[in-house]
């Protein structure tokens, strides 16, 4: 199981579904700079967005090695496609060929005498950052289960390495109680190709960096005496063998399997790793 490349004729898919509420709305330090939770979860997500076309460019162009999907989810039961046109799902090709909409960041870098200056980077931003009222997690979550399972009932998938889903939030959901939380993930890890069970990794961005991160934990670090940490934990995949090499690299050497999915109290750094780490684990050929 989780042994299948990723070719043109078995592509995998990567869901991206993203908290917009109102908290989203509190400021972090991101590169170097004071940003909101919201602008720096979008950077991040167009960031592998362009990766990921990266990875797919060979010297005949852009090969669909997988599809891309990407929800938002705020207001009190708005669950809304953040691809280009409104789009739910379109192949790496697709995205790739569209004029790619750049907005310049302001980044902090420390001169060698030790000053800090400001340099002006253009970025991707097909993802726009939002943060407004609530937390319709359940409803963002029951979509994502469907875009998925259709996914995996096209034939030309059956083969193909599973979806993995990235739930990135800084809060608890405000329109299920934990137990439809815990069903609704359930339901997104049973659905399954012929290679394993589509992959469902939650992250949590907190604003406040001094509490603990819980960071692909194991059984036992997932002890925590907050009730939301362990709820992540049981809505989230057992990661399979495949990935635990890249996850020791970033936990260290000593940091043994199984590992579950999630992350708690994460930074913007945590963030990132555990994107790198959910989609680059898969091979392409």
């Amino acid at each position: 199981m989780y042994t299948q490349s990723i070719t043109r004729t078995r592509r995998t898919a990567f869901i991206l579904a993203i908290d917009g509420s109102g908290s989203m709305a509190e400021t972090i330090r991101f590169r170097g700079r004071t940003t909101t939770k919201a602008e720096a979860v979008a950077a991040i997500a167009n960031d592998l967005l362009f990766e990921l076309i990266e990875r797919a460019r060979r010297d005949d162009g852009v090969r669909d090695y997988y599809d891309l999907a990407a929800v938002g989810y705020s207001g009190d039961d708005e669950v809304r496609p953040l691809l280009p046109g409104g789009r739910s799902m379109m192949s790496v090709s697709e995205l790739a060929a569209l004029e790619m909409p750049v907005r310049t960041q302001t980044v902090e870098h420390r001169l060698p005498d030790g000053s800090i200056a400001l340099r002006e980077i253009p970025s991707p931003a097909w993802i726009e950052p939002c943060a407004a009222g609530q937390t319709p997690m359940y409803q963002a979550l029951a979509e994502v289960r469907d875009m998925a399972a259709a996914w995996c009932a096209h034939k030309e998938n059956a083969a193909s390495f599973p979806p993995v889903i990235f739930n990135i939030t800084d809060g608890e959901a405000t329109d299920c109680d934990a137990e439809e939380l815990r069903m609704v993930a359930g339901q997104i890890r049973s659905l399954a190709t012929a290679d394993g069970k589509a992959l469902l990794i939650n992250i949590h961005i907190a604003a406040d960096e001094s509490g603990r991160t819980i960071f692909f934990p194991t059984e036992e670090e997932a002890d925590y005496p907050n009730r939301y940490a362990r709820l992540l934990y049981e809505c989230s995949s057992p990661m399979p063998a495949l990935f635990d090499a890249a996850i020791r690299e970033v936990k260290g050497a000593g940091a043994l399997p199984p590992f579950r999915g999630m992350s708690f109290n994460a930074s913007a750094a945590d963030l990132i790793a555990m994107l790198n780490i959910g989609s680059i684990s898969v091979k392409t050929e």
